[in-house]
């Protein structure tokens, strides 16, 4: 627990123990309640059983029937700038997050870290005697800095959390997770041959943090921030949940999507004038598919629903815990999302999201074939545009769009016995900065305007605290901004100006569209050519917001950021990178730069007994792996489908030097490689296409402990004999950093 400074001992020192007085310092205890934040992450609005949908969510639904659900709060429509909001109170530009952690734009508002001028709830809740616990998905350190060597200041532990467990990128496989414990990597402590699955972890770690917590501290409050995985891509779910969702979705998207309204409709969640807007451009009605992209587009949505509904069953564990430890009745459970659905899956949905992000079609034989991965082990699918509106009902477009199907989630909150009216469906405009204030408000605490003897910049979201005990009550909140890749909206006093915003195009006010959502709920009446005074006013609002929150420069771009020369000090930027196993998993944003590099050799020392994996870089969806097997070297590169395999006998020398070479044509995106091995080499062998975006998981030196990249044999395969050394070196593809920054 945290502790007051020393007291000053000006007297009652003497020359022995036995002639001075000892003091004390009080402890500093919290007298607040314990709160507990569950952040899902891309879950539409219509998503929870209580918010409409068929999926099946009772302990979600149970949640809010003894409590309050929200209708119009909101978020940022992306996972790293709704995280930064949740947990500091500020605007996410404000604060250094307007896109990912995993990149550095250049702007001030665009770090890719928290700035220390505002302080995490955390750690202000630490310091006045809260435990401390972030269990799940952490995104809001800059992705170059996640490697096991640090810096470790914007890690959880870093910023007020006591304790970690989770994952640090935007995503990860649930059968086969990049983990952190605290401030270290680990490997998943069973296999899904054994039952894995991460949603299952992270509530027993949860529920172990909290036994702890009782059986050491149980006297003071705790703060658990539980950011699940689900429902983001790949959508991953144990096969009795997948078994019980089978022809649920038949009946196609359109259809589920009107009964999600209508049954929001007949619940109360949504005002009895709102109108369904007109299906969004992109979504083909569900009659035009052919029986084959139905079969496709229908698994997909089967794999998503399983995944909340194993979620939903995972927090049941959770809630019941907390009762078991006697911790439910002072405890405020806070349940929302971080932006809407997603709809990177496209017109049929992916079976490899890294081919979306290398910009490749789907192969509709290739995903019939591959229909039973769907939601297993080794699956890494994604669900259609069609399903991710249904997700959104009755709302218009998606995450990264500031209309309401990418800003509007569900929040549910939970306090038994504190709450006014329970079951209640409130209607106050909120948004995520407001959560941190309503944390402070019910633990007594103030923000402070000095951290760590740093100025802290305002906190700028509104407590939703008064509406526990007056539902009914109206509050003047003050204008909210939203931005993402030039998509930008403003709401103030019921009305929102909002643009669909297309990239490389003008930021003209020709975008904007202008809706009074306090009449029109889902955004589907246009008033932009009745009232163009009132656009006229919001437009300049949200520029003068814009200026006030460092929004600006404008920028659209989003996958082209990944591909945008490193900042200064990105291990990115190095020519040579060596490893002396053991080694820890390494995060794709600081391994080497194989995807850019004109040419690169991978060199490894071994000896002894010769069969296992030397390195490895990806999964079972994309990457490559350098291994022996029976005699052979042998290298392995799945583009994302296609795998191309060289091979090369070993020498029966004990010590042997191998290597792996590879040259590619950054034009053509293809590219020749061979092995070498004792001084003796193979044939160049083409490589038809060299991917841009290499794999969404990482590398290993030694084994490949998690999903298996090559086919030919099972995980880990941890290499049998000795690896002195493995050395990677590159032909440096950013060969001029950019200018150090002057500020």
């Amino acid at each position: 627990m945290s502790r007051s400074p020393e007291p000053p001992h000006r007297r009652g020192i003497g020359r022995t123990y036995e002639d001075s007085e000892p003091r004390f310092p009080e402890p500093r205890r919290a007298t607040g309640p314990n709160v507990v934040v569950v952040l899902f992450d891309d879950v539409g609005f219509a998503d929870f059983g209580c918010y409409g949908s068929e999926v099946r969510t009772p302990n979600l639904d149970a949640l809010a029937d003894g409590g309050h659900r929200y209708n119009n709060f909101h978020t940022t429509t992306l996972c790293s700038p709704s995280r930064a909001c949740l947990l500091t109170g500020r605007n996410h530009h404000a604060v250094g997050m307007r896109m990912l952690s995993n990149v550095d734009s250049g702007w001030p508002s665009g770090r890719g870290r928290i700035t220390r001028q505002a302080a995490l709830v955390s750690e202000v809740l630490r310091d006045a005697g809260y435990d401390t616990f972030a269990v799940g998905k952490w995104h809001v350190a800059p992705m170059r800095e996640a490697s096991a060597a640090g810096p470790f200041d914007e890690w959880p532990l870093g910023r007020g959390f006591n304790r970690f467990y989770g994952f640090h990128n935007g995503a990860t496989d649930h059968f086969f997770p990049e983990l952190v414990q605290d401030n270290h990597f680990i490997e998943p402590p069973a296999t899904p041959e054994q039952g894995y699955h991460l949603t299952d972890d992270l509530i027993d770690r949860a529920s172990g943090f909290l036994a702890d917590h009782v059986a050491h501290r149980p006297d003071d409050p705790f703060f658990l921030y539980l950011a699940l995985g689900a429902a983001h891509a790949p959508h991953h779910a144990p096969d009795r949940h997948l078994d019980a969702v089978r022809g649920r979705y038949a009946a196609g998207w359109d259809a589920v999507r009107r009964d999600r309204y209508e049954r929001q409709l007949e619940m109360g969640l949504i005002p009895p004038d709102t109108d369904l807007p007109p299906s969004n451009p992109d979504v083909p009605p569900w009659d035009s598919l052919d029986a084959n992209e139905r079969r496709i587009a229908e698994r997909m949505q089967e794999a998503y629903a399983a995944f909340i509904e194993h979620a939903d069953t995972a927090l049941g564990r959770l809630f019941a815990f907390l009762r078991r430890i006697e911790r439910w009745d002072d405890t405020i459970v806070i349940v929302t999302s971080d932006n809407g659905a997603a709809m990177e899956g496209g017109r049929l949905g992916a079976f490899s999201r890294i081919r979306f992000f290398n910009g490749m079609d789907e192969d509709p034989d290739r995903a019939l074939a591959s229909l039973d991965e769907v939601g297993r082990a080794g699956g890494d699918s994604h669900y259609a545009t069609g399903w991710a509106q249904a997700s959104n009902a009755p709302l218009r477009w998606y995450k990264y769009h500031t209309h309401g199907g990418g800003v509007r989630d569900p929040l549910i909150v939970s306090w038994p016995g504190r709450l006014a009216h329970p079951g209640a469906v409130l209607e106050q405009f909120h948004h995520i900065i407001d959560l941190a204030p309503t944390i402070y408000e019910i633990a007594g605490i103030e923000p402070p305007e000095e951290f760590e003897g740093i100025p802290q910049m305002p906190v700028h979201g509104t407590s939703l605290a008064y509406s526990f005990t007056d539902p009914g009550r109206t509050i003047r909140r003050g204008p909210q901004y939203f931005e993402m890749f030039g998509n930008r909206a403003i709401w103030v006093d019921g009305w929102k100006a909002v643009t669909h915003h297309s990239k490389g195009s003008d930021y003209t006010d020709a975008e904007w569209e202008l809706y009074h959502l306090d009449s029109d709920f889902s955004e589907a009446h246009d008033l932009a050519a009745t009232h163009p005074e009132k656009l006229r006013e919001l437009v300049e609002l949200w520029w003068l917001e814009a200026g006030r929150y460092d929004v600006l420069p404008l920028d659209d771009r989003s996958v082209e950021l990944f591909r945008a020369p490193p900042v200064p000090g990105s291990p990115k930027l190095r020519a040579r990178f060596a490893y002396y196993p053991p080694v820890s998993h390494i995060e794709p944003s600081v391994a080497p730069p194989f995807e850019h590099a004109g040419w690169h050799r991978i060199e490894a020392e071994i000896s002894g007994p010769k069969q296992g994996v030397i390195v490895g870089y990806g999964n079972a969806a994309s990457g490559f792996v350098l291994y022996c097997e029976q005699g052979l070297l042998r290298y392995e590169y799945n583009a994302a489908g296609p795998v191309t395999a060289v091979e090369l006998q070993l020498p029966d020398d004990d010590l042997v030097s191998v290597a792996f070479e590879f040259e590619l044509d950054r034009e053509t995106r293809a590219g020749r490689g061979r092995l070498r091995a004792g001084g003796r080499s193979s044939d160049w062998v083409v490589f038809p296409r060299w991917l841009t975006f290499l794999a969404l998981s990482g590398m290993d030196i030694g084994a490949n402990p998690l999903s298996p990249i090559s086919t030919r044999y099972r995980p880990p395969y941890a290499f049998a004999g000795h690896i002195e050394r493995v050395v990677v070196h590159v032909d440096p593809p950013f060969p001029v950093p950019p200018r150090p920054l002057d500020d």
